[in-house]
């Protein structure tokens, strides 16, 4: 009986997770397909454009467009496992926290220091602030389970820390390196909102 009751909380917990990114990821596809069979690619613009009044609000917006399909799809699988640990491993209000602050900071990013008549738009700000968050949590927590969860995360995507590095091809280095630096911030403000949380000691009567 016990070992069923694990099992169904253990569902539980799984489940809205999983219902959260799942639900986010779905909404983007619906996005994207929208973009391209109604507005022929028209919602791009509505992307990050570097040092313009008007492109601040693609900070928002920016997450979620996509370029194509395939674009789409290449962050699909990343966003989906790096999101659902990130909010298996947090509460659900500290998992909006820290995608707020990588998306604030990965679109900042990319608004002031990237080409001016580029736009810049995906979720793979994201999924790079998810990585360093992940990482920079078992830095500055410290804890076992913060460091196994760095070290699977290590052997699942280490190849992409690359992406934070300059490069061309219509790739936004920019929006990775600053969404990286996003999730580094948010590991750094959770780990000192914890350290100050005042502990209740009962004296024993």
């Amino acid at each position: 009986m016990q070992q069923k009751d694990n099992q169904l909380s253990l569902q539980q917990q799984l489940k809205t997770p999983l219902l959260i990114i799942g639900g986010f990821i779905a909404l983007l596809w619906l996005i994207e397909g929208i973009d391209q069979f109604i507005f022929h690619g028209a919602l791009d613009s509505l992307g990050v454009r570097p040092r313009t009044l008007s492109g601040l609000w693609g900070i928002l917006w920016a997450p979620f467009l996509h370029g194509s399909f395939r674009h789409l799809l290449a962050n699909t699988g990343p966003l989906l496992i790096l999101g659902s640990i990130v909010m298996l491993s947090r509460r659900l209000r500290d998992f909006f926290f820290i995608s707020f602050i990588i998306v604030l900071i990965g679109g900042l990013g990319a608004w002031l220091i990237g080409p001016r008549l580029s736009v810049h738009l995906g979720a793979s700000g994201l999924i790079f602030g998810y990585f360093g968050f992940l990482l920079l949590s078992a830095y500055f927590e410290r804890s076992c389970r913060a460091i196994a969860i760095a070290l699977v995360v290590l052997m699942l995507y280490s190849g992409i820390i690359w992406g934070v590095l300059p490069q061309g091809g219509g790739i936004s280095w920019q929006t990775h390196l600053f969404g990286f630096i996003g999730g580094w911030v948010a590991a750094y403000l959770l780990s000192q909102r914890e350290e100050t949380v005042p502990i209740t000691v009962h004296d024993p009567l």
